[in-house]
């Protein structure tokens, strides 16, 4: 393999507009692109912090019949994104009434400050503190 690159990790999602506004008005991604498929009758959209041709992004799926919130599994961890002060995200998402799951502060056995928050569908983001 000669260059690759990680493109986008999937989650599906039960109400878009509500995943999309937490990825962008709490967490500071852009919707980069959306697209309906009625034949398949489901919705993409990607959100990210760059263009899709320089970073990995993330792809909300809609499907249209979904009844019912899915099953996140025993196999799916987290999604990780690093803030400069994750102490100060935290007290603004908590504003915005975002689920913190786990308060900031220094990992177990370690320095490195993080935190964890819920999205819409109880998919939990690590928010980690880089420099």
């Amino acid at each position: 393999m000669t260059n690759p690159r990680l493109l986008h990790t999937m989650l599906r999602v039960k109400d878009l507009d509500a995943s999309v506004a937490f990825y962008t008005k709490l967490l500071g991604m852009k919707e980069l692109r959306r697209n309906e498929v009625p034949g398949g009758r489901y919705t993409l959209a990607f959100v990210g912090y760059g263009d899709e041709s320089d970073t990995s992004v993330l792809e909300l799926t809609y499907n249209w019949d979904q009844e019912g919130p899915y099953e996140i599994g025993s196999a799916f961890g987290h999604l990780a994104v690093g803030l400069p002060d994750v102490y100060a995200a935290c007290d603004e998402l908590k504003k915005a009434g975002a689920k913190i799951t786990r308060e900031a502060g220094p990992v177990k056995h370690g320095t490195t400050v993080i935190a964890f928050v819920e999205d819409p569908d109880g998919y939990k983001v690590e928010l980690v503190q880089r420099a």
